[in-house]
């Protein structure tokens, strides 16, 4: 059985440790979880992690965020997996930080990656985490918000926080969805 799990975020050192590249974030925990290597591959870093019979195909997209569709659908095809199979990872400003939420399907919320994966898939029913990372900015300050890095106090709580979002993506795989969320969601 095989799952898409895709880590949303940007490339380029300068985005590396922003708010928004949590997802490339929580894929890097994952991967080191299972000392498993990304390789660049067609419109993305792809690694492989077998997980209780389960082959788990990691993806953090090249494409930039407003463009992540792309790379979701073509991996879709390029490794035959159903939309049921497909977990997608994001930041979050509407939950305070570290806030983890798993969601069976929704709106973009204002996400350009999770809206160009709707413009690609034409669905929003697909899986994804939204990881909190808080809204401590001013009106009009949210994009350089997002693009911004992590404060020191967050860093520190950094590593904890991943742990448990990979905790999720594995349960992800193995568990309904519906138990899923009663264990982790707003823990």
């Amino acid at each position: 059985m095989k799952y898409l799990i895709v880590g949303l975020g940007n490339i380029g050192a300068e985005y590396e440790n922003t708010r928004h590249n949590i997802g490339f974030k929580a894929l890097d925990a994952l991967a080191s979880a299972f000392n498993a290597s990304f390789v660049t591959n067609r419109l993305g870093d792809v690694a492989e992690v077998k997980h209780k019979g389960r082959t788990l195909i990691l993806l953090k997209p090249s494409t930039f965020m407003n463009l992540s569709g792309k790379a979701v659908n073509y991996w879709m095809q390029q490794e035959k997996i159903p939309l049921d199979k497909v977990l997608i990872i994001t930041d979050d400003i509407a939950l305070d930080f570290g806030v983890l939420r798993l969601k069976p399907k929704g709106s973009d919320g204002g996400h350009n990656g999770l809206k160009s994966i709707f413009q690609t898939l034409g669905t929003q029913d697909y899986c994804r985490i939204r990881f909190g990372v808080g809204s401590d900015f001013g009106r009009g300050q949210q994009v350089q918000y997002v693009l911004g890095e992590w404060t020191k106090e967050q860093q520190l709580d950094l590593p904890e926080r991943l742990e448990q979002t990979v905790k999720m993506i594995l349960a992800f795989t193995t568990t309904a969805v519906q138990r899923v969320m009663s264990d982790f969601n707003g823990k």
